[in-house]
């Protein structure tokens, strides 16, 4: 290994690169980041709200540094339902905004590591956008939504300042600050940073600038501790014991002064039971299965591109070493023949760093706990330059390098169309179950099928309302917002519900009064501490729309379709008589 392999010294300042310019440069940029967004705005009119969707539009309507379940910058999407109580295109407004001032930061991005326009830029972009991640995440509002535009946006401003504009460290710790107040795993970027500061920049390490961007990232997040302090470390300890399956402690919530329900169904934080070594490697296989299905028909080119290079790496390894594609090669900045992209040695080792940090991460903990697949997805946005230079590299015959990278930049975008084609599809059959689809894709149906309806037949019961779960409290609060439903402590696990600030609680001398209803998935009443259980309702939502309620409990096939997207139950309750 030679001297300057061992020892990387400060990479040389470079100017600003210049925007590109004409059909083939910004041009097509723009286009894809117009038709993408068109795309996203009809999704967001047509596809009907979730479940978990509705829970943070609630948290809309009352802004706070911090809720039970995830920092506040996932309330910010929903500030569009103050213009428009109710309507998903309105609430889906932010959502739509971000996904496209993502786009913008990605172009940005993976110009500034080197890619140009016509040499794998615009195959990286689509790349980056095409995973269902990236399509998804322009659509559905979640804590995720924020972090893929403030995760790429951190990783610019560090790539400026590693390739020589070391102030710009500062705008990467705001970047990260901003992120940490979106969703805590930003704080996987930290890692990313080091990494690639020790592999091309380690002098930057005896400057102020790293340690200021810190300090402006504590800073920016700051708020959001503040509240935690004051609030128990209610946000911060809900999800590390979510994340890690571990017991945080007990949470305790003004809600908890209600009745109490008698029963099982008051361990509703129980700790999951340790996993067995068999459930461990199953668990690991489910995360990394998921995280390839993310890139969808995308790994149709991408397999047969790792095809190639096996076979490839079979004819000798002297004539592959020396047609090496040029962003494996670090510390050095190499020449390279015009057909192929060129990565920045600064963005190899940080792009690299951020696609395996959060890989790495999850993975060590979906050996312990079970994970949910969109928490690594940060990935992809550094993986997609190397998988674009993968295609080109390997797309066809290297003695036709303009061939081979019309064929990656063909099947790369047909790819990706096939992808959008099966979001569409997807989000198609949840508006009209049409066409017919597996039962493994129902989940989308019982997400949001039937909602509208249910909460139109709450809004007329004589009574007030309350949930057993988050959920469904947040779904009957979308569409009919003066019912103020709640959530009942001890039934399910707790939520912002349970503080009484995004709902009030319901006051125990006014229920004894009126009664109540309780909107429940449970097939029997649950026990309630001075209130009886007196009716009982069986609501049906099919999957053709229709909606249908019977007194009494019911089967599941009562309700005139055989096998209906959701059944609810509505049980009433009344003070108990006095012994």
């Amino acid at each position: 290994m030679s001297a300057a392999g061992m020892n990387p010294v400060r990479p040389t300042p470079v100017a600003p690169l210049a925007a590109p310019t004409g059909l083939a440069g910004l041009g097509w940029v723009l286009l894809l980041i117009l038709g993408v967004t068109a795309w996203r705005l009809l999704m967001a009119d047509l596809l009907p709200v979730m479940r978990d969707e509705a829970y943070y539009f609630d948290w809309a309507g009352r802004l706070a540094w911090g809720y039970f379940d995830h920092p506040p910058g996932v309330a910010l999407l929903g500030l569009g339902i103050r213009i428009e109580p109710s309507s998903t295109l309105a609430a889906r407004l932010g959502t739509v905004a971000v996904g496209s001032a993502s786009m913008l930061v990605l172009w940005r991005l993976y110009l500034a590591s080197g890619l140009r326009p016509g040499n794998g830029l615009l195959l990286t972009l689509i790349l980056s956008v095409a995973t269902f991640p990236g399509l998804v995440a322009g659509v559905i509002a979640t804590p995720d939504t924020l972090l893929l535009l403030c995760w790429p946006l951190a990783l610019h401003e560090a790539l400026r300042a590693l390739q020589g504009q070391r102030r710009r460290w500062l705008t990467a710790g705001l970047a990260t600050g901003l992120g940490l107040l979106g969703k805590y795993s930003m704080a996987m970027i930290g890692p990313v940073f080091l990494w690639a500061l020790v592999r091309a920049d380690p002098r930057a390490l005896r400057t102020p600038w790293p340690y200021l961007g810190g300090l402006l990232a504590l800073l920016a997040f700051t708020p959001n501790l503040l509240w935690n302090a004051h609030n128990d470390w209610l946000t911060l300890r809900f999800q590390f014991g979510h994340g890690f399956s571990t017991d945080s402690g007990p949470i305790r919530l003004a809600a908890d002064a209600l009745p109490a329900v008698v029963g099982a169904q008051a361990d509703a934080l129980e700790p999951p039971r340790p996993m067995n070594w068999s459930e461990r490697f199953s668990s690991l296989g489910g995360f990394i299965g998921a995280q390839l299905l993310f890139w969808g028909l995308l790994l149709v080119p991408i397999g047969s591109a790792l095809w190639r290079a096996g076979r490839g790496a079979c004819q000798g390894a002297n004539e592959r070493a020396s047609q090496r594609p040029c962003w494996r090669v670090a510390g050095t900045r190499p020449t390279c023949d015009r057909a192929t992209s060129t990565l920045d040695p600064a963005a190899v080792s940080l792009l690299g760093a951020a696609a395996l940090v959060p890989l790495g991460v999850f993975a060590l903990v979906a050996l312990g706990s079970e994970v949910e697949a969109n928490w690594a997805a940060p990935y992809l946005i550094g993986a997609a330059p190397f998988v674009a230079l993968l295609l080109r590299r390997w797309a066809g015959d290297d003695r036709d390098r303009r061939w081979a990278s019309r064929w990656a930049g063909g099947w790369g975008l047909a790819a990706a169309a096939g992808n959008l084609v099966l979001i569409s599809v997807y989000a198609l059959y949840a508006i009209t179950a049409f066409p017919p689809l597996p039962d493994a894709a129902g989940r989308v149906l019982r997400e949001s099928r039937g909602f509208a309806e249910l909460a139109d037949y709450a809004a007329r019961l004589p009574a007030p309302v309350v949930a057993d779960r988050y959920q469904f409290a947040a779904m009957l609060n979308f569409y009919q917002p003066q019912l103020a439903v709640s959530q009942w402590p001890g039934m399910t696990r707790p939520s912002e519900y349970g503080r009484g600030r995004i709902a009030p609680l319901p006051d125990p001398q006014a229920l004894r009064q009126t009664g109540f209803w309780l909107l429940a998935h449970k097939f029997s009443p649950p026990q309630i501490s001075g209130f009886d259980a007196v009716e009982t309702r069986s609501l049906y939502s099919c999957p053709d729309g229709r909606f249908t309620v019977i007194e009494g409990s019911a089967a599941r096939e009562a309700g005139g379709c055989d096998d209906p997207a959701n059944v609810w139950q509505l049980y009433r309750y009344r003070a108990a008589a006095a012994p």
